[in-house]
């Protein structure tokens, strides 16, 4: 399951480091070119609800498998893309099995692992994202930059494949309880399900405003060379890694502790960033500080989704990847206005900063609110 993160992740951070490389082969501006991204996570915000709740009666083995048959095809699709209006679509059908993936992952390996110890299962099932920004996307940035991006798309075909033929001979069957779409849209009507949801949406977007346009600002502000983007990004990866482990542990600490902390985090470190990124070490200090924190806040988030959803597990623990990749969407058109509006390509960290501020907050509210309305909140932790 965790190479299938290290796929699903190679081909969605990939994309954002070799978007100077997709706007000049498609003959568009690099901030155009960042709706491809956009194109992704909108497929992820779709497809993680409907398939959750149209294949909620499927055993999830078959399900998992399926979903990374889907990918590897719709990345296949990007790679032959001839124009930018097909890669779009390409990418748009990439994302649907992503977040379906993930969140039915989450729930295997919070079943195989017990209730002691989910947080740090669902940790390592998301570790193979984290390893994608050390070693997947590095690579195929690098491959990329010095070939085509269609080769760098074309390495996350070939790991999708791998992915299904390892599903198929290691993953054992699980005795998850199937459910119902009924069911699992009941998830829908429960208000601690949305502020969390909405926590993910905001706060999580000011990571991708600074992550999406971090090429061009490492070396148009920093002054590196383009060539030292991938040893940048792979920094950001070990980043990823270890806020998983930490993040992961915290959560089966205090899910709430951990999510109100990694906020707050965020909120400094990407102001920080806005102002010390003309300077390289700095830069890429704050740039690693940044992956780590908010790798770190994922687990937690997912944690919480499976805390206050109910019978409604499946649709829950996929909608958290819904959130974070309109989150992904709504970073890159962020970052794209405030840079196209001539704030520089420092105006995205500010506005990350901003974001994340506004996700501790609805955070809050929510908590509140559920106090108050003696809604549980989650598992007493």
């Amino acid at each position: 399951m965790a190479l299938g993160g290290f796929g699903i992740g190679t081909t969605e951070f990939a994309a954002m480091g070799l978007l100077p490389d997709i706007a000049a082969d498609l003959e568009v501006t690099e901030p155009v070119a960042g709706h491809v991204i956009s194109a992704y996570a909108l497929g992820v915000v779709v497809g993680a609800p409907l398939i959750a709740a149209a294949f909620a009666r499927v055993p999830r083995r078959v399900l998992l498998i399926a979903l990374m048959v889907a990918f590897t095809v719709g990345n296949a699709l990007s790679v032959f893309a001839p124009t930018y209006g097909t890669l779009m679509a390409a990418r748009f059908v990439a994302g649907l099995p992503h977040g379906a993936f993930f969140g039915v992952a989450a729930l295997v390996a919070a079943h195989l692992a017990g209730p002691a110890e989910r947080g740090r299962a669902v940790g390592q099932v998301l570790m193979g994202l984290s390893v994608a920004n050390v070693i997947g996307v590095p690579l195929v940035t690098w491959l990329g930059t010095a070939l085509s991006w269609r080769y760098a798309m074309g390495v996350v075909v070939v790991i999708g494949a791998v992915t299904v033929a390892a599903l198929l001979a290691f993953l054992p069957s699980v005795q998850i309880p199937v459910t119902n779409p009924l069911t699992e849209l009941g998830a829908l009507a429960r208000p601690q399900v949305w502020f969390a949801l909405l926590t993910g949406v905001v706060g999580f977007g000011g990571m991708f405003a600074v992550y999406t346009y971090i090429s061009t600002t490492l070396t148009s502000v920093s002054g590196l060379s383009a060539a030292s983007v991938p040893a940048v990004l792979a920094a950001y990866g070990v980043g990823m890694v270890i806020g998983n482990v930490v993040g992961g542990r915290a959560a089966d600490s205090s899910v709430t502790r951990s999510i109100a902390v990694a906020l707050a985090a965020l909120v400094v470190l990407q102001a920080l960033f806005s102002v010390f990124a003309p300077q390289p070490f700095a830069a890429v200090t704050l740039f690693f500080l940044i992956g780590l924190t908010a790798s770190a806040l994922v687990p937690a988030l997912q944690t919480r989704l499976m805390d206050v959803a109910g019978e409604a597990q499946t649709l829950a623990a996929t909608l958290n990847h819904s959130a974070l990749n309109i989150a992904n969407a709504l970073g890159a058109l962020l970052g794209g206005a405030v840079i196209a509006a001539g704030g520089g390509y420092t105006a995205p960290a500010l506005a990350g900063s901003a974001l994340a501020l506004a996700g501790l907050v609805v955070f809050g509210i929510g908590m509140l609110l559920a106090r108050r309305t003696a809604e549980p909140v989650g598992a007493p932790r």
